[in-house]
C-alpha cells in the first residue's frame, strides 16, 4: 500500500522570507555572466582585502599544525586579547570567560536569541533595521516589535517611542551602532538613555557593535560602558576585512553563560584555530590598517553623499559610521524593490530596496560606499543618466 509523502520543509523554514539584498546580488550576478558591466553597491562587503600580516599568521598557524578543535570558547590567547581591546578602547573590564568565539556575529545572534526567548516572547528591533533581525527572532519562536526610526531624527531611537513598545512580553531589544542600512551612530546620551529605561524593565539588550570602528565623527561606545547585563556581539569581517573567515564572538553575562556555552557546543563546536590565531594578530597589529580603511571610506563617503543629493535623492542624516547611506527615492515615484530592479537592468548598478529594512525602509534604497572611488564615479553617472532618460518611467 502506497503512503503520501509527507512535507519534508518545516512551516517554520518554509515562512522564512528571503534576504533581498542577496536576491539583487544573484540577480546582478547572473547579469554579469551574460556580459553585462555591474557596479555593486548593493552589499555590505569590505572591498579591501584582508591585510597580508593577518594572512600570514594564519597561514604559519596552519603549518604549525593549529588546525584541531580548540576549546568551545575559543583560544585563550584570543579571548585575552578581545578582552584587553575592551579595556583599552572602551575602558570596559570584560572576563575572558564570558566570550565565546564564534562563527561569525549570525551564530552569535542566533546563541543569543535562543537563550533568551521563550516563544511568544517580543524582542524589539528599529524600523529600519538589519533585515535579518526580524527572521532570527521569528526563527526562534519570538515575536519582533519595531519601533520606527526617522532619517530626519538622525536615526535616533526616541526613548518615550521605545517605552510605548514595552509588553509583559518583552524580553530583549537589539540596537546596532554604528548602524545598518542608515550609517548612523548613537550617541552617548541616548544609549544611556536606552540603558536607564531598560533596566527599569528588566529587558535584555543586545548591542550588535560589527561595524565599530567604522566611525567618522567620533568615539564608538560600547553598550557595556553603561550596563554590564548587556549581551555584545562584535567580530573580525568589517573593520579588518575578513568577511570570509566568518569569526566573531559574544559577550555574554555570568547567568547565561553556561546555558549559550552548550548551545555552542552542540550546534558549532568551535571556530577554526588558525583563524583565531589570525584574530589575535589582527587586534594587535591591525590599528594602522584600521586607520587607512577608515580615512578611504570617509573619503568615499563625502564625495557620494552631496553627489546623491545633487542628482536628486533625499538625504536628511549624513552618515556617521558604518559604509551605507539610506537615500529617499521617493521624488522618483517607485517603490524602492521596483526602483532597484530597474536601476540593475537600465543602468548596471546594484543596490538594496529599503523595504529589506522594514516597512519604514520603503522610499529609500542603501547605497553601499565599500566601493573604489572610482566605482563610485561611474555609479553616479550611470544613475544621473537613467534618471535623465527617464529610466524610473
Amino acid at each position: 500500500m502506497a503512503f503520501l509523502r509527507k512535507e519534508m520543509a518545516t512551516k517554520r523554514v518554509k515562512k522564512l522570507p528571503s534576504f533581498i539584498v542577496m536576491d539583487i546580488l544573484e540577480e546582478a550576478n547572473r547579469l554579469e555572466k551574460e556580459g553585462v558591466e555591474v557596479i555593486h553597491l548593493e552589499i555590505g562587503e569590505p572591498d579591501f582585502d584582508t591585510p597580508d600580516f593577518v594572512k600570514e599568521a594564519a597561514i604559519s598557524a596552519i603549518r604549525q599544525n593549529i588546525t584541531h578543535y580548540t576549546d568551545t570558547q575559543g583560544l585563550t590567547e584570543l579571548r585575552d586579547s578581545i578582552s584587553e581591546y575592551f579595556l583599552i578602547k572602551y575602558g570596559v573590564s570584560v572576563k575572558p570567560q564570558n566570550i565565546i568565539v564564534t562563527l561569525g556575529t549570525s551564530p552569535a545572534l542566533f546563541m543569543a536569541l535562543s537563550g533568551l526567548i521563550e516563544k511568544g516572547d517580543e524582542v524589539i528591533i528599529t524600523d529600519p533595521g538589519y533585515a535579518c533581525y526580524k527572521n532570527v527572532i521569528e526563527f526562534v519562536g519570538g515575536v519582533p516589535v519595531t519601533i520606527p526610526v526617522y532619517d530626519d531624527e538622525g536615526y535616533a531611537i526616541d526613548t518615550e517611542r521605545l517605552k510605548k513598545s514595552i509588553t509583559k512580553r518583552t524580553k530583549a531589544i537589539i540596537i546596532n551602532s554604528p548602524a545598518n542600512p542608515t550609517g548612523s551612530v548613537l550617541s552617548k546620551e541616548n544609549l544611556k538613555e536606552i540603558a536607564v529605561l531598560t533596566e527599569k524593565h528588566g529587558i535584555t539588550v543586545i548591542s550588535d557593535e560589527i561595524y565599530h570602528g567604522l566611525n567618522y565623527e567620533g568615539k564608538d561606545h560600547s553598550f557595556l560602558e553603561f550596563n554590564e547585563k548587556c549581551i555584545v556581539i562584535n567580530g573580525f569581517s568589517k573593520l579588518f576585512a575578513m568577511t570570509g573567515w566568518r569569526l566573531g564572538y559574544i559577550i555574554i553575562p555570568d547567568e547565561l553563560l553556561q546555558p549559550l556555552k552548550r548551545v555552542h557546543q552542540n550546534l558549532f563546536i568551535c571556530a577554526a584555530g588558525f583563524t583565531q590565531v589570525a584574530a589575535v594578530k589582527a587586534l594587535k597589529e591591525g590599528e594602522e590598517f584600521v586607520q587607512e580603511v577608515v580615512a578611504e571610506y570617509k573619503r568615499r563617503r563625502d564625495y557620494l553623499v552631496p553627489e546623491l543629493r545633487r542628482i536628486g535623492f533625499d538625504i536628511k542624516t549624513f552618515p556617521k559610521g558604518a559604509f551605507y547611506v539610506m537615500a529617499g527615492i521617493k521624488n522618483f515615484q517607485l517603490d524602492s524593490l521596483s526602483f532597484s530592479k530597474l536601476l540593475l537592468r537600465k543602468a548596471g548598478v546594484a543596490v538594496t530596496p529599503g523595504i529589506d529594512f522594514g516597512a519604514n525602509g520603503e522610499g529609500y534604497v542603501r547605497f553601499s560606499f565599500a566601493n573604489s572611488i572610482e566605482n563610485l564615479k561611474r555609479a553616479v553617472q550611470k544613475i544621473e543618466n537613467f534618471l535623465n532618460e527617464g529610466g524610473t518611467k
